[in-house]
């Protein structure tokens, strides 16, 4: 694990935004599409962590990004290239644009100057969408990445973060993914090679407030 230090340098509010990927209510609400990963989100804590992260975020005046994955009714634009997309084609509940399902899920909290930015189509968070485009304009050099899932989305957002030059941050305790034993694996064995692995108190001990005239 990163040192206080270590932490402390890369957490500066004015060039850190914080990503909350597909926390919404049709994936990890109490109605979701994929129970046994709501269950995990909510029941590892990773899901009260990321709205811990978030509320401190909101407090320092570090930027959120919450990255939605919906679908229009007609499925137009939609991917269909993986077994993954036509699985979700089948699921009793569907993440349709302008539904609950596709809701930040509670305990997160969405401010007003917190940026929504929804996708049709992909894996990633950040390839073809608004993400990217919004990271560089807001000044980014580290990008916190949490959520769901371990399996798909998480490293996914990882790894096209660094291939676009930002530092990566993962709150290894505020992800989540399935079955419970992967989540680990997957920090230890692969994000660890490419982002700075930390816990959610230690990027809350770091997390402050800018200094007093400083740009936020």
């Amino acid at each position: 694990m990163p040192s206080y230090e270590q932490l402390s340098q890369l957490l500066d509010p004015r060039t850190t935004v914080l990503l909350t990927v597909e926390c919404q209510q049709g994936v990890v609400g109490p109605d979701s599409a994929l129970p046994e990963l709501a269950r995990e989100a909510r029941s590892s804590g990773a899901l009260a962590n990321v709205a811990r992260l978030v509320a401190a975020a909101h407090e320092c005046g570090t930027q959120v990004i919450h990255a939605i994955a919906e679908r229009r009714p007609d499925g137009r634009g939609a991917s269909r290239n993986a077994r993954l997309f036509r699985a979700a084609e089948r699921l009793p509940v569907q993440q349709l644009s302008g539904t609950t399902a596709v809701r930040v899920a509670a305990p997160i909290e969405v401010a007003e100057e917190d940026f929504v930015v929804r996708r049709l189509h992909g894996l990633s968070p950040l390839a073809g969408t608004e993400v990217d485009a919004l990271l560089r304009n807001l000044g980014c050099r580290t990008l916190i990445v949490t959520g769901v899932s371990a399996n798909v989305a998480i490293p996914n957002a990882v790894f096209d973060a660094v291939n676009r030059g930002y530092t990566a941050l993962v709150p290894a305790d505020a992800i989540a993914g399935v079955p419970s034993d992967y989540t680990p694996a997957m920090i230890r064995n692969t994000l660890a090679l490419v982002a700075t692995v930390a816990t959610t108190d230690e990027v809350l001990a770091c997390l402050k407030p800018p200094r007093r005239g400083a740009r936020a």
